[in-house]
């Protein structure tokens, strides 16, 4: 029987495995110096095709950029200290990332690319949330938006507003017949085998959350997953798929009231009870328009204020309809916003009352009775994910977190390429000298280590595009102190590896025992360096933790290099080679040989 690729691999004699390995090691280099250096590779491929008259053209590879941090870039970083004094303890989590969650909203408006914002705790106990605005223009205005607690305010419809014009049914038929074909030609393409979570991403479009034209889109763009879920929970979707084998798309739209669906399973499991299945799906839905959506939209004229804001609301949550599982936002008011929503929803009956939020309409419900209790419910066309946002940022307002500005750094861009060119200088001449020093001192294992920690640093670079992992000139200190952790790592190796010799075993015996005896020492100092960049990420600052995340990956890359790839290239040379040229690996005879020169004489 023919074997397949990986028993031709596990079955073959101990050198001709190594030369299997070998070449994927070699796949893995190339991978990662073609995602490193894309650029370079791409303008190489145009001038050859250039050169050639398009007679040589070779494959075009896509350049990734490395992402590039506040000290880099140039741009300001803005320390907020966050009063949560009088918030209870298990509030100031929720309240804190809804804080971090609308100040990254409104940096966004200035067209920063991908801000970073992170709420750190300080050994003093206080809450600082970190801003950095890499390559913001207007500090000022950003300190200001920044600056502002988020207001949340419940309005209702202006008396003296126009009423909106009569829906175009034909118009909203039509479109409801796009969004079905679309959903046609998604299906088709997702029970193909086509990438669910990639087709997810693609089609779960932001949707209006609000029952008519007045809310605004705060979705953002997901995988479908719904995660786990029953089918008491969500009858609608679970019950045609429940059948289906793991990883399988249904077949057909599943049509609800909302949306077109297409459903994936991806798993299912019996509960710790042994009573209930439960489902775990993903799902790219297309939602059916209404005739609220073809309404005429309100302006911010139409609506009026209201007495009742985020101060009166205790808390938001995300629920599920138990007719139809689509989730929906659970509101909960004091005892004194209780009182004002009943008035305003005992006024509004039939109307819609809107929810703003930093002035921004977020949901405008329709009030079908007078709501007493001081509960009520936001449900609409959003996904789990959606609705999540929502309550955060719901929670946001009704948790006020007065926030103040305590520093603010200006980095120039100049002074950031500057940064770059020296680190990259100073990386460069360590690793020349490391090199120098590992082949000067242990010959042919030295430069098989420095070609190791070649195919190193080009799988580092191309993780830290692909992760990505945003560069700090802390963060190229951690990569360039990793190298001397992978050097070491190959030093205590070789040293080891001399010893086996001496003591006569040939070298594939030595290589073993080497790599065995070494293992131990490499394992405890390098798992004690990932214990501290562990703790470093955790706990401290953004400059620190780009220093301690570089550091933490480069470390265990270093452990793949000197342990599979140095141990694969010393297994390539042969035992009758290395007789005669024994000198490449140690200048010290083995005891064999010692006693035997001792008897001669």
């Amino acid at each position: 029987m023919k074997k397949n690729f990986f028993q031709r691999v596990f079955t073959a004699t101990p050198r001709r495995r190594a030369w299997w390995i070998f070449s994927v090691i070699m796949l893995v280099a190339l991978t990662g110096a073609l995602i490193t250096g894309g650029n370079y590779y791409n303008n190489c491929r145009d001038r050859l095709a250039s050169a050639t008259k398009n007679f040589v053209v070779l494959p075009k590879v896509k350049d990734i950029p490395f992402r590039l941090g506040l000290d880099l870039q140039g741009g300001s970083q803005l320390v907020y200290e966050a009063d949560v004094a009088n918030l209870a303890e298990a509030d100031k989590g929720t309240a804190l990332e809804g804080v971090r969650d609308v100040i990254e909203r409104r940096i966004n408006i200035f067209g920063v690319s991908e801000p970073v914002v992170q709420v750190n705790k300080t050994m003093s106990g206080s809450y600082r949330i970190i801003a950095e605005l890499a390559g913001i223009k207007d500090v000022n205005e950003a300190i200001k938006m920044i600056g502002e607690t988020p207001l949340l305010e419940f309005r209702e419809k202006d008396n003296g507003a126009t009423s909106a014009a009569p829906v175009d049914q034909a118009k909203l038929d039509e479109m409801n017949k796009g969004q079905n074909e679309k959903a046609k030609k998604v299906l088709a393409e997702a029970v193909k085998g086509g990438d669910f979570a990639a087709l997810a991403k693609t089609n779960n479009e932001p949707k209006d959350i609000s029952s008519g034209n007045s809310g605004i889109s705060i979705g953002a763009e997901n995988d479908g997953d719904l995660g786990w879920m029953t089918e008491d929970v969500n009858s609608e979707l679970v019950k045609p798929v429940k059948g289906l084998a793991k990883g399988t798309v249904y077949w057909n739209l599943i049509n609800t009231k909302e949306a077109y669906h297409i459903v994936k399973l991806e798993d299912k499991r019996l509960r710790d009870d042994k009573k209930t299945m439960e489902y775990h799906l993903r799902d790219i839905s297309f939602p059916l328009y209404t005739a609220a959506d073809l309404a005429t939209p309100s302006s911010e004229g139409e609506w009026k204020n209201t007495e009742l804001t985020g101060k009166y609301l205790k808390r938001a949550v995300v629920n599920f309809n138990p007719n139809d599982g689509s989730p929906e936002v659970s509101l909960e008011f004091n005892e004194e916003g209780a009182k004002l929503f009943e008035d305003i929803t005992g006024r509004n009956v039939g109307q819609q009352v809107a929810i703003f939020l930093d002035g921004y309409p977020i949901s405008a419900p329709t009030v079908s009775e007078k709501i007493s209790g001081g509960k009520a419910s936001v449900s609409g066309k959003f996904t789990a994910q959606e609705a999540k946002l929502l309550a955060q940022r719901l929670n946001t307002g009704a948790l006020p977190v007065p926030i103040s500005l305590v520093s603010q750094q200006t980095v120039g861009a100049t002074l950031g390429q500057q940064s770059v060119d020296n680190s990259i200088k100073a990386g460069l001449i360590g690793l020349a000298i490391v090199a120098l020093f590992m082949i000067f001192f242990y010959r042919l294992p030295g430069l098989l280590s420095v070609f190791a920690l070649v195919i190193y640093g080009l799988i580092s670079l191309a993780i830290f595009k692909l992760w990505p992992v945003t560069m700090t000139l802390a963060g190229i200190a951690g990569f360039i102190l990793s190298i001397g952790m992978a050097v070491d790592a190959n030093i205590l190796i070789f040293e080891r590896l001399k010893e086996e010799l001496r003591n006569g075993k040939d070298l594939s015996k030595a290589i073993e025992d080497g790599f065995n005896r070494a293992w131990p020492s490499i394992r405890d100092s390098n798992f004690t360096t990932l214990i501290v960049c562990f703790v470093l990420i955790q706990f401290s600052t953004s400059v620190i933790k780009g220093f301690a995340v570089t550091l933490f990956l480069g470390v265990i890359i270093s452990m793949f290099t000197a342990i599979f790839v140095t141990r694969n290239f010393l297994k390539l040379i042969s035992n009758r080679w290395l007789t005669k040229y024994h000198w490449l690996i140690t200048t010290v005879k083995n005891k064999k040989e010692e006693l035997s020169a001792s008897e001669t004489k």
